[in-house]
């Protein structure tokens, strides 16, 4: 599932576009200014930024200059500044695309596909170690056998996938499958999705060598 941050302060545009991006299959994450768009950047693995220019804190030209140095994900602003100024200041900062407000939630959509496309982001095969994971098709494979994963068990494995070199905690991971879900997980549960999930990617669920415990703090994926 392809993860989009929107970087918006605007309540009724987020609350408007997020629940049309979900309906289009998308994961959205929304924040209302630079801080808190930089802090979910560390805490999640995004395929897209949507970003506005005037923000609560700092501002969009700002954000697209530290978001493509640190991250060098692909970036779209939305904007209701629509001056020459403002469009070539942006491509210069190495947005992606540029779309005026107002704008029509499909065409929106059409654009971030085709950036994606262009880029390179927003699924594929990704490997980890011998796991084979088709982002597009949803399916995993290890060393060529397909892995019958439940829902809750690819989901996980996605977020280790999208959160690769960083540490999860047990409350951050019950967020995202719950999220994924619709349903209540509770700790136990995660317990039993992480022992399954291990069950089918490790070579030895005893002793993983994929996803690792960090005691006292969670769970941290390095392939």
């Amino acid at each position: 599932m392809t993860r989009i941050l929107l970087v918006e302060d605007d309540k009724g545009i987020v609350n408007g576009l997020t629940e049309f991006l979900k309906g289009e299959g998308f994961d959205v994450k929304s924040a209302d200014g630079q801080t808190g768009a930089m802090k979910l950047l560390e805490e999640y693995g995004f395929d897209l930024v949507l970003l506005d220019i005037s923000l609560r804190d700092g501002n969009g030209f700002t954000a697209c200059s530290a978001i493509k140095s640190e991250y060098g994900l692909p970036v779209i602003f939305l904007t209701a500044s629509g001056d020459e100024y403002s469009t070539v200041t942006g491509f210069d900062l190495g947005a992606d695309d540029y779309v005026p407000k107002p704008f029509r939630p499909r065409e929106l959509v059409s654009r971030i596909k085709n950036v994606l496309r262009l880029t390179g982001s927003g699924g594929g095969v990704v490997q980890m170690g011998d796991v084979t994971v088709d982002t597009v098709k949803g399916t995993a494979s290890k060393k060529g056998q397909e892995l019958y994963l439940s829902a809750l068990e690819y989901r996980l494995l996605l977020v280790f996938l999208n959160n690769r070199g960083a540490v999860l905690s047990r409350a951050k991971l019950l967020e995202a499958i719950w999220d994924a879900s619709g349903e209540f997980v509770n700790d136990n549960t995660l317990t039993v999705y992480i022992k399954r999930l291990r069950d089918k990617i490790e070579d030895d669920p005893q002793n993983p060598n994929v996803i690792k415990t960090v005691r006292g703090l969670g769970y941290k994926v390095d392939l």
